[in-house]
């Protein structure tokens, strides 16, 4: 799809962004959903077993210190109990390696920090009620595990590869837990980070075992780790501690691992679910994100126990188990050799299934929300780069990864966007009028995994929480790791140079619109900003139109759609926004088409056109409501009339060179869509004419049943080829004059 940039428009932009994680965690969280924990072992049956082993060996050692804790001890006598029972346990255990971190007193000057945290009254000084009491306390459990991790007992010595452990889990407090102010919501406390164990790599090998945790990013940061900055690129899972377990502290905590998990998808492009841990008190839950969940486990009490040795295998569990069950893409990693990323993909062929690795050259699109799709796009080469600087490493294909809402198997999925984009480039075939204004099918479809077992299975949501999770989530909607390979890359809509380039551009976007639909039957249905490319060549500025993952298939009876909606919130129809029944066509994209331009020419496209000044209480504002049937009626009182549509355009930055011209060419296409037709019940946008049946009688007007209401979006539905045909027309006269003075 489009190009990240650093520019970002007033569409991506929230005047509180806790608020809306807090909105979005209390919206998809699933509380108390049991087996969480379990989305982390290792899915071979026999190394669990070992794995757990080794958690019950490390929860027994904890329990032991645990237990010299009692009444009465002095500061001296509990300094010699817990460093008599360390040496005793470490004296069970392999000796420190190069893996080690902590020495012997180390590992006392944690436990001692650690246990008034477990052994409440131990020290009058702490509070299992103050934050930044519980944060040093949680970092030295999660370090004191990760030391044991590496030191297994002398009689429980790994016997195979898949019984080492693949990395160690460490934990760091962050700038906001060693703050003295108030707690702020915007920054991280607590993070965890994964260090990958060396000896998983050969000498000559390309890859490691745990390539898939490293980014590009990561690895220029991570000499720069600090306890002061966190480095999103780095980080494995975030940690919030909240002062108790109350319902509404807890709510807290689920929104603050939303608002900086966010931060992690932005930095981490092979993640595919992100874990986090939100504490109250000395309740502890395991959280788990996914494109449309937030599960959140049954409470750990560390106190207690059983709460301390389920706390401990989900930490244990995260060393050994595979990179996917840690949410990186296994089919994503580093590759040591030719210093870039790999990226596979899978090429459907009936049954068949053969992979093609590409090599990174540049990220595109960046997924930015914890919920969602989490579409990415990658622009690719067939060949690894040369490390050579004076090499031309640029590629030529594009990969674009996503999360979809699928209907059963991939054989039976009709929404499968690959399915779609290829019949848009067979469709399209031949007809040179549509060359690069829309990209090429080459490969692609649903990803698949390999389980301990080498059997590939669909990469899905299932596939991810397992079973016994998946049965408790209701009619929760199945996703799938979708990933399609094209040809045609472009550059960002905020590359366009001109009032004028812009107009062309959204000319030849719309004319391969119409196309689409004329010769391949298949409608667009998410018209944005981020899906409109521009493309330069010798003959001058095009414009190209991307991102077939909400379309749908004309011919297909009822139209099919999916329940996560269809559009971007600002430039959605009006009839999608209210999810009503009326019939999709053309005319919805042409309804988006002008209130993108709307948007443009108010907010910029560009850091140029750009305005100045506040645009917050803009009536254009609206169109980003949340609440999408208050967007809904927005958008039907500024459409009505030309009159009220005025206040729209008034709002252009005239700053913009051309903008009166703009604002002319923008009515213009408004009134072709809301005005110019000789049915009086297909103009205007207002759903609230009222006609009274000739046969009724006045008492008769006042029931319901006696009132017709006529929506004008019903009506010009029934027209939509010839008023499509007539917006395409204006569109075209426009764009004639734009090139001529470009």
């Amino acid at each position: 799809s489009s190009s990240s940039s650093s520019y970002s428009s007033a569409s991506t932009q929230s005047p509180d962004r806790f608020a809306e994680s807090k909105a979005l965690a209390a919206h998809y969280l699933k509380d108390n959903i049991d087996g969480v924990q379990a989305i982390a072992e290792h899915s071979d049956q026999t190394t669990q077993q070992f794995v757990t082993k080794q958690a019950e060996s490390i929860a027994e050692f904890i329990d032991e210190l645990v237990q010299r804790v009692k009444p009465g001890l002095d500061k001296a006598e509990l300094e010699n109990e817990l460093k008599a029972t360390i040496a005793a346990q470490l004296k069970r255990r392999s000796p420190a390696g190069r893996c080690s971190e902590k020495t012997e007193a180390d590992m006392f000057n944690s436990a001692v920090r650690f246990l008034k945290w477990l052994c409440p009254g131990s020290d009058s000084t702490f509070s299992k009620t103050n934050e930044k009491h519980i944060y040093p306390c949680f970092v030295e459990l999660i370090n004191f595990v990760a030391e044991l991790v590496v030191r297994p007992l002398l009689d429980q010595q790994p016997t195979s590869f898949d019984e080492k452990p693949k990395r160690l889990i460490r934990s760091y407090i962050l700038n906001n837990a060693k703050s003295d102010k108030a707690e702020d919501k915007h920054y991280i406390n607590m993070a965890l980070k994964c260090d990958t164990l060396n000896y998983t790599m050969g000498d000559n090998a390309e890859y490691d075992e745990d390539s898939y945790l490293i980014s590009e990013a990561c690895l220029k940061a991570n000499d720069e780790w600090s306890d002061e900055r966190p480095n999103y690129p780095c980080i494995f899972a975030v940690v919030e501690v909240q002062p108790n377990s109350s319902d509404a502290k807890m709510q807290d905590g689920f929104s603050q691992l939303v608002e900086h998990s966010k931060d992690v998808y932005r930095n981490q492009h092979n993640r595919h679910f992100i874990w986090g841990l939100v504490s109250g008190g000395s309740e502890v839950k395991a959280c788990v994100f996914g494109p449309n969940f937030l599960l959140a486990s049954q409470f750990m009490d560390v106190t207690s126990t059983a709460g301390r040795l389920e706390l401990i295998r989900f930490l244990v569990n995260w060393s050994f188990c595979e990179p996917s069950k840690l949410g990186y893409d296994p089919t994503i990693r580093y590759n040591y050799k030719h210093e870039c990323f790999a990226i596979d993909m899978v090429n459907s062929n009936g049954q068949m299934l053969t992979q093609t690795t590409y090599y990174l050259r540049e990220v595109v699109v960046i997924a930015e929300r914890v919920f969602g799709r989490h579409t990415r796009c990658f622009v690719v080469g067939e060949q690894p780069p040369s490390l050579d600087e004076n090499s031309d490493n640029s590629g030529d294909i594009l990969i674009k990864d996503a999360w979809p809402e699928v209907s059963g198997s991939a054989e039976d999925d009709m929404r499968d966007e690959s399915r779609l984009l290829k019949r848009v480039s067979d469709g399209l075939a031949g007809r040179s009028e549509f060359n690069g204004l829309y990209p090429k099918y080459i490969s692609g479809g649903r990803m698949q995994i390999q389980n301990a077992h080498g059997d590939s299975v669909d990469d899905t949501t299932r596939t991810i929480l397992g079973d016994t999770v998946w049965a408790q989530l209701g009619d929760l909607p199945l996703r799938a790791h979708m990933r399609i390979a094209m040809s045609g890359v472009g550059e960002p809509l905020e590359s366009v140079q001109s009032i004028y380039e812009l107009v062309v551009v959204i000319y030849d976007v719309m004319r391969c619109h119409m196309g689409i639909l004329k010769h391949c039957q298949i409608l667009h249905r998410d018209i944005s900003e981020a899906n409109i490319l521009v493309r330069r060549d010798d003959t001058g500025v095009h414009g190209m139109l991307i991102d077939f993952d909400h379309s749908i298939d004309i011919t297909d009876e009822g139209y099919a759609v999916r329940t996560e909606g269809a559009g971007t919130r600002p430039f959605m129809s009006i009839n999608n926004l209210e999810d009503n029944s009326t019939k999709r066509t053309a005319l919805d994209d042409w309804e988006s088409i002008i209130y993108i331009l709307c948007w443009l020419g108010t907010f910029g496209w560009n850091r140029a056109t750009q305005p100045s000044g506040s645009v917050s209480k803009m009536a254009i504002a609206s169109w980003n409501d949340y609440d999408e049937m208050m967007n809904a009626n927005s958008k039907r009182r500024d459409m009505d009339s030309s009159r009220i549509f005025t206040e729209i355009t008034k709002g252009f930055n005239p700053n913009i060179p051309h903008i009166s011209a703009f604002k002319k060419f923008v009515n213009g296409l408004r009134a072709v869509l809301i005005d110019d037709h000789d049915d009086p019940d297909m103009r205007g946008a207002i759903f609230d004419k009222n006609i009274i049946p000739e046969e009724s009688d006045t008492d008769d007007f006042l029931e319901d049943e006696y009132i017709v209401r006529l929506d004008p979006f019903v009506e010009r539905a029934k027209h939509w080829e010839s008023i499509s045909n007539s917006l395409l027309a204006k569109l075209e006269t426009y764009a004639t004059v734009c090139k001529k003075r470009l």
